[in-house]
């Protein structure tokens, strides 16, 4: 019953971002069909891989023309299409946008590459770590002594990457609704972690940035907003920016030191940071919980991933759901009205071939 309840989309079979965008979509109700190769294996075992919950998995040898013309006339039938491949690959197939809208004129086409469909880079190899580099977004992360550090690969395959093919994917869709045309939609995680960085540009352009690693307010350089390791060997989060949570933090620390009344006061924030390292490490991680969680210090213990779905918080929330034994996010965001949910487990490949196409109103 999620917000896009009726609508189909087709998902051609990739790794990483293409699959994360999907299950976005089949989280919020689409009905989302997988194209994958016949005799496909999942690498990761189909048990376990979240990325793929929640649709139909269709097995089509696209090297044969029979395979192709079955997939154009999914098409005919779908709303909107994602792949994940390099340039020039789906047109090879004989897949291209232009032939798939001349089947289906309002189609929403959504293509996810790392450098674009065009550009110097275009047809280069990449991975998330690469197209970050290129944004400016990667030099601002990580430590003075380490160097650069990639935060996994969630600003570049699955925030700028599939969160804004699913946003472009459904803007054309609202859009088609009322011109009656589809179009191209080229997400490149280069374009799309730029993006994310708008804010950061904003500050560097007004002075309030610097690109030394780990001296600016939220990138590790000041004593207020970092994290800080326990007696207990665990680790804590604390973003006390306000002038009133930083009181409130000074207090609950038990801190009385006139050298922290110069809270901005870049010049001393090492040393203070170095103090404040200090009295952390006098408690354990859950005595410090005691003390300042649910305040307005901006505080939180920093959970590992076995950790995270046991909190309380997100135990009340139901952020965190069992599925066929296995623990994973649940949908998000959420809907007063038209709640998303999980509509299966991931499916073997090609499970439902014959299904989808009978569902689909397409002929043996």
């Amino acid at each position: 019953m999620g917000p896009l309840k009726d609508v189909k989309i087709i998902e051609m079979a990739g790794i990483g971002p293409g699959p994360f965008c999907a299950m976005l979509l089949a989280d919020m109700g689409a009905d989302v069909v997988r194209v994958e190769r016949p005799g496909g294996k999942n690498l990761l075992g189909i048990d376990y891989d979240i990325l793929c919950r929640g649709r139909r998995s269709v097995a089509i040898d696209l090297k044969s023309s029979e395979g192709v013309e079955t997939v154009l006339k999914l098409v005919e039938k779908a709303d909107g299409l994602i792949e994940g491949f390099r340039p020039g690959v789906m047109e090879r197939l004989g897949l291209g946008p232009d032939i798939c809208l001349e089947r289906n004129a309002k189609l929403v086409f959504g293509r996810m590459t790392g450098w674009g469909q065009d550009g110097p880079l275009a047809g280069a190899a990449g991975h998330d770590i690469n197209y970050l580099s290129l944004t400016g977004a990667l030099s601002a992360i990580g430590c003075k002594q380490c160097g650069p550090v990639p935060p996994l690969n969630l600003v570049g395959d699955f925030g700028g990457g599939g969160m804004y093919l699913a946003f472009g994917l459904v803007s054309g869709l609202l859009e088609a609704k009322s011109s009656g045309r589809g179009q191209v939609v080229d997400t490149a995680m280069t374009d799309g972690a730029s993006h994310l960085m708008a804010m950061i540009y904003s500050l560097r352009h007004a002075g309030h940035w610097s690109d030394e690693r780990q001296s600016n307010m939220i990138d590790g350089g000041a004593h207020f907003y970092g994290t800080y390791q326990c007696a207990d060997g665990k680790w804590i989060s604390i973003g006390a920016i306000e002038p009133q949570f930083y009181a409130l933090l000074l207090d609950k620390a038990g801190i009385d030191d006139d050298a922290f009344k110069r809270q901005m006061d870049t010049e001393l924030w090492p040393e203070l940071k170095a103090k404040l390292a200090a009295r952390f490490k006098t408690k354990t991680r859950d005595q410090w919980c005691r003390i300042m969680e649910g305040t307005d210090i901006c505080f939180a213990p920093v959970l590992d991933l076995s950790e995270a779905p046991r909190h309380p918080h997100n135990q009340a929330r139901g952020t965190f759901i069992e599925r066929d034994g296995v623990i994973q996010p649940a949908p998000a965001p959420r809907f007063s009205r038209t709640q998303p949910e999980i509509q299966g487990p991931p499916p073997e490949p090609g499970a439902h071939t014959h299904e989808v196409l009978r569902d689909w109103g397409i002929s043996n």
